[in-house]
């Protein structure tokens, strides 16, 4: 597995990560042996960079928890990234923020001892808190790197001008953003400041939530607790318009003995060295599936026939507009 650096700060992790969170929450029921034997197979095929979330657990600490019993033998030969700044106490669920400094450093605490590690090599701010000043966010985290917890300093669902401010306080290492074929909104405006700062950037949903692997189902097909039945994506007009484009990529895909997965994960890698997609998966095949993209090269007219299918994304929303007011912009 091929390594990419993810910031001017020195974190260097494998060019494909994996992202736990389908493993305890939103795509349905899941095993958790199949789960940490996946997380397991991870580190056997090169895969170090391993994201998850307080969130993830829904306050428990489960998705964490899980997470660092797979890892516990390999600890030092991988990446763990976690997030802080919901508030788990609101009603309903995810529906509150709380980046305050006493709340940071309690979730980073819960974090190491869920994990089982001394230290938390990327810690995120999974969303921004209207009520605290990034600057107060940026200035704790740095006052846990100097401690020794956390490593390195990462921002998610951010905008420019959010991220100017953050960086200007403690150099931030990564930007988490959904990033892939289907959502292509931050290519404008967020892409070109990350690049001036030397910030990293890690796709979140990098396959579309599953829509980018061909295995699709409308939305009233999939169960009440997972949120592809609520995705604007695969509902009506919106679901037949990007079937059709998967459609075509699949073609594309098939004439070059390729998955469709392959194909859209090959993609992110090449709009730069600083990208580091982390596609999550409950199954090992799968795993070791997007695991084979790291090596796929696309020739220009590869990427120029993939930007004539979907020049501008998915049709439908990533998220309801009631969740995306939320998400820093500017």
């Amino acid at each position: 597995m091929q390594h990419r650096k993810l910031g001017s700060q020195g974190l260097r992790v494998s060019a494909l990560g994996l992202g736990v969170m389908g493993m305890t929450m939103a795509y349905g029921p899941s095993d958790e042996q199949e789960s940490i034997a996946t997380i397991r197979r991870a580190h056997d095929l090169g895969v170090d960079f391993l994201d998850t979330a307080e969130l993830y657990g829904a306050g428990t600490g489960s998705n964490e928890l899980l997470l660092g019993t797979a890892v516990k033998d390999f600890r030092e030969e991988v990446v763990l990234a976690t997030k802080f700044g919901f508030d788990m106490t609101a009603e309903p669920f995810g529906a509150g923020f709380n980046s305050r400094p006493a709340n940071i450093r309690k979730v980073a605490e819960n974090s190491l001892r869920y994990l089982q590690t001394d230290y938390i090599d990327l810690f995120y701010q999974h969303i921004s808190d209207p009520d605290v000043p990034i600057e107060d966010v940026a200035g704790t985290v740095g006052e846990l790197i100097a401690e020794g917890k956390v490593k390195y300093f990462g921002l998610s669902n951010v905008g420019p001008q959010y991220i100017r401010r953050a960086h200007a306080v403690t150099p931030v290492s990564a930007l988490q953003s959904e990033y892939s074929l289907f959502e292509r909104e931050i290519e404008d405006t967020i892409l070109p400041v990350l690049r001036e700062l030397g910030i990293g950037l890690v796709p979140y949903s990098p396959l579309g939530r599953g829509f980018l692997t061909g295995a699709v189902k409308p939305a009233d097909a999939y169960s009440a607790d997972d949120m592809r039945s609520w995705d604007e994506r695969w509902q009506g007009d919106n679901y037949a318009y990007n079937l059709n484009a998967t459609r075509r990529l699949t073609e594309l895909a098939e004439g070059k003995g390729i998955t469709t997965a392959q194909l859209a994960l090959a993609w992110l890698l090449a709009q730069g060295e600083d990208v580091v997609p982390i596609p999550g998966t409950r199954n090992a095949q799968r795993l070791q599936e997007n695991t084979a993209a790291a090596d796929i090269h696309l020739t220009g007219d590869d990427i120029a026939r993939i930007n004539q299918i979907l020049p501008e994304g998915s049709a439908g929303s990533r998220y309801p507009a009631a969740l995306l007011v939320n998400f820093q912009t500017d």
